[in-house]
Order: structure tokens, then C-alpha cells, then sequence
């Protein structure tokens, strides 16, 4: 009878299937590892965090904030006297790069006359008066608030989970037949300057902030904070409190029959094209 014998596989085909065989099994643990570093449960600080993380979700993350690029918008705020400000803004998220163009300035640098231009291209603040670089000291201080500030209240939200963010759960409270989780929001981001406090009203329901308190420590503007209310339209997949009105509150959301101080965004577009050539002055 015969019988058969099996080859022998060269040393070198050996060496190739061990090889071939070692990377399928580490390729297979990587994904096990992959699915169990997507399938983690999110950890929290408390309660308070956790709010603000689906408050998050529902207006839109910073990553989809991000993957537009830049936005163009209209900006109009307006005192109760009836002092008006009327800006073209332009921000690139990445960097936080900000532009300003006001056609109408009653309440900001209103001692110049025609268009100011104010900008930050990463590295400085600068202004311009119909075209003419400005290098006022107190001017340039001015711009130096402004274009933080306005880029930072079109990304609060967003920017709430940043590092240096600390949250407290204060509890439900009913307003108006509304239930809402309250929810104070500080900073700590390893300076001496004080920052402002937030307090958040989370509607239970809708999961948005229809209002929140705040202070203004640039102003030292602490101990009495405003309410602002808030108003939202959806704008390409994202929600954004383009209407709000503020006013002075107490801490437990209590306002006069003063009149309110208006800020709306109009015509807002994302996905431009911006370079940061458009924020050189």
C-alpha cells in the first residue's frame, strides 16, 4: 500500500504564516478593544455635567461646529435708549480667529466716526476707521473684549465642556408652569482673574436653556448677575439662540419691569471658505 508523506514547508513559508497568523490575531484584538473603548459608558463629574452634555448634543457638539469651518453672520445689539450696533461678523473655528466689520457703532467706539473694523488673526487685536489703522491704546483694549466675547457667545455652548470647566446640579425649580434643571457652571483656567458664573435653566423637557444668569468679571460686575432669555433656529443641523434679551436679575432669576437690552443674529452661513488672510489687518 502506499502511503502518503506530507511535505515539509520551507523554513521561510513557516516564518510567513506565523507572521500572517500573529497580525490577524492582534487586528482582531485591536477591534475588541475598539468596540470596548466606543461601547464606555461617558464619565461625568456629577450630575450637572451630564445635563450640559445632553443640553450639548441637542444644540449641536463642537465637533459639528468645528467640521463647518467658519460662519458669517449679521450681529445687532440695541440698548434700551435705543443705542445700536450693526456688525458683519467672521470667525474660523480653529483658532478662534474673528473679524468685525460695524456699519452702525452707537454703543461700541462711538467717538469714531464711519466704519470700524476690528480683528484677531491669531496673534493680535487691531482696528481700523474708514480703512486707517488705529493704535489707541484704549481703543485697542476695547477690541481686545470685543472680539473674544463675541466670538465666545456664538460658541458657549459648545464650549461649555471645555477643560477648566467645573458644573454644580442646584436642583429642579418650576418657572411658568415650566420645569427646569439648574445647573451652575464656574472656570478655573489657572490664572489670579476672576471668571464669570453661569446658571443654567434646562428646560426637562426640551433639554435647551431657555434662559440663564450670568456676571461680567471683566466689568467686575459680580455680585448682580443678568438674565438672559433665549430664542433658537435651526441652521444647518445645528440649533442657535440667534434672538436674545437680557436684563439685571437676582440670583433667583428675578427681574424688574426695566426694559431689555436686545442682541440678535441674522443671515448666518457657514462653510464660507475663510482663510486666515481674510483677518489680517
Amino acid at each position: 500500500m502506499n502511503t502518503f508523506k506530507a511535505k515539509q514547508l520551507p523554513m521561510k513559508s513557516k516564518t510567513l504564516i506565523f507572521l500572517l497568523t500573529s497580525l490577524l490575531l492582534f487586528s482582531c484584538q485591536e477591534k475588541q478593544s475598539f468596540k470596548k473603548e466606543n461601547n464606555k459608558t461617558p464619565q461625568f463629574q456629577n450630575k450637572g455635567q451630564e445635563l450640559v452634555m445632553k443640553m450639548i448634543e441637542k444644540v449641536g457638539t463642537y465637533q459639528t461646529l468645528r467640521s463647518k469651518k467658519d460662519v458669517i453672520y449679521t450681529y445687532s445689539y440695541q440698548t434700551p435708549d435705543g443705542k445700536t450696533d450693526i456688525s458683519n461678523e467672521k470667525y474660523i473655528f480653529d483658532g478662534e480667529l474673528s473679524y468685525g466689520k460695524y456699519n452702525k457703532h452707537q454703543r461700541t467706539l462711538s467717538n469714531f466716526e464711519g466704519t470700524i473694523e476690528q480683528g484677531y488673526d491669531g496673534k493680535e487685536f487691531w482696528l481700523k476707521n474708514n480703512g486707517e489703522i488705529i493704535l489707541d491704546s484704549n481703543a485697542l483694549k476695547r477690541v481686545a473684549f470685543n472680539r473674544p466675547t463675541n466670538f465666545y457667545w456664538f460658541t458657549m455652548f459648545q464650549k461649555l465642556m471645555d477643560k477648566g470647566v467645573f458644573y454644580e446640579y442646584l436642583g429642579e425649580e418650576t418657572l411658568n408652569q415650566t420645569v427646569y434643571e439648574i445647573v451652575k457652571v464656574s472656570f478655573d483656567f489657572d490664572n489670579s482673574k476672576p471668571t464669570d458664573i453661569y446658571q443654567l435653566y434646562i428646560n426637562k423637557n426640551t433639554h435647551l436653556v431657555d434662559q440663564f444668569l450670568f456676571t461680567v468679571a471683566d466689568f467686575g460686575a459680580m455680585e448682580t448677575p443678568n438674565l438672559m432669555v433665549l430664542d433658537y433656529e435651526a441652521v444647518d443641523s445645528m440649533l442657535i439662540p440667534t434672538k436674545r434679551k437680557y436684563k439685571k436679575s437676582t440670583w433667583q432669576a428675578t427681574v424688574s419691569d426695566a426694559p431689555w437690552v436686545k442682541v440678535n443674529w441674522t443671515n448666518i452661513k457657514f462653510n464660507n471658505g475663510l482663510t486666515p488672510a481674510d483677518f489680517e489687518k
